[in-house]
């Protein structure tokens, strides 16, 4: 098998015998997206560039866009190969895409895959699966724990990036949400000669704050009950019946278990305020808005 860590030589021997076929099966761990293999020749600099965005593994394409998915540990990352071997430029903007309750990386497959055909060149997306199925009732902040170490990875696995975004859906949401709090990091204000750093200078890069140490670019989700569950119609299917929806809150914990208290805001960790109403303001340390703010 050869995984996104193999040797490039791995990877050369591998597609050199699959050309051998009058049948080419892409190797194991990466899946071609509907693009047939195509007899295109690279010069060295050109291989070496693909090899080396791939991790050693050839996608395959017909026509302009070629994508290829990366399987890991930590969910799968979805880019254009050649797009990028033929920019001579590594993709530098990072995509992490974060699925709902009982969601899973899958969730994201078509969204990922629209994401790298607009901006072929420009983007990696990486389709987050730490948190799937049942370990979507684990809790936002347990969850959002485990994405923050399976973004560090990811970034650690793809070292040219530069910037980042988030695109989640639902409880998703709230998951990165704690996740760019936990992976915040503040631009180092020092003062000299009574300038500051944060000012701007002529001829340098604009300082910012970072996330996981990259620029943070956008985060966007769609349907994530930021304030919560509780009431206010948010379950359509009890009817805006207030004693339906109280009894909703009182039992969701059964269903869907930390999850179920936090979005319904019942959760009161040593006595401290339900952990939805702590991420409403800067909390604990972690810069659950001000995180925000930064993002552009």
């Amino acid at each position: 098998m050869i995984s996104a860590n193999s040797p490039p030589a791995t990877a050369v021997s591998a597609l050199a015998t699959a050309k051998s076929n009058l049948t080419p099966i892409p190797p194991r761990g990466y899946r071609n997206l509907g693009f047939r293999l195509s007899s295109q020749r690279f010069g060295p600099s050109e291989m070496y560039l693909v090899r080396k965005v791939t991790r050693g593994c050839f996608g395959d394409r017909a026509g302009k866009g070629r994508m290829v998915e990366v399987e890991s540990v930590d969910g799968e990352d979805v880019f254009d190969a050649v797009a990028a071997a033929e920019a001579k430029v590594f993709p530098e903007h990072l995509v992490i895409m974060v699925n709902g309750i009982v969601g899973s990386a899958a969730d994201w497959k078509y969204a990922a895959e629209q994401f790298v055909k607009k901006l072929p060149d420009k983007v990696i997306v990486h389709r987050s699966e730490c948190n799937y199925s049942t370990l979507t009732f684990n809790g936002v902040d347990l969850m959002g724990e485990r994405l923050a170490k399976e973004v560090l990875a990811v970034v650690k696995r793809w070292p040219e990036v530069r910037k980042i975004s988030f695109v989640a859906h639902s409880l998703g949401g709230l998951v990165a949400r704690y996740a760019v709090a936990m992976l915040y990091e503040p631009f180092p204000k020092m003062e000299s000669s009574g300038l500051s750093v944060n000012h701007s200078v002529q001829g340098l890069e604009q300082p910012y704050d970072r996330i996981a140490g990259l620029e943070p670019m956008n985060f966007i989700t769609f349907a994530t009950p930021h304030l919560g569950s509780r009431g206010h119609k948010q379950l359509p299917f009890l009817g805006g019946l207030p004693f339906l929806e109280k009894r909703a809150s009182q039992t969701a914990h059964l269903i869907v278990g930390r999850s179920g208290k936090h979005l319904f805001l019942t959760d009161s960790d040593d006595g401290r305020p339900p952990l939805l109403l702590q991420m409403v303001n800067d909390s604990d340390g972690l810069k659950f808005m001000l995180v925000l703010i930064d993002t552009q």
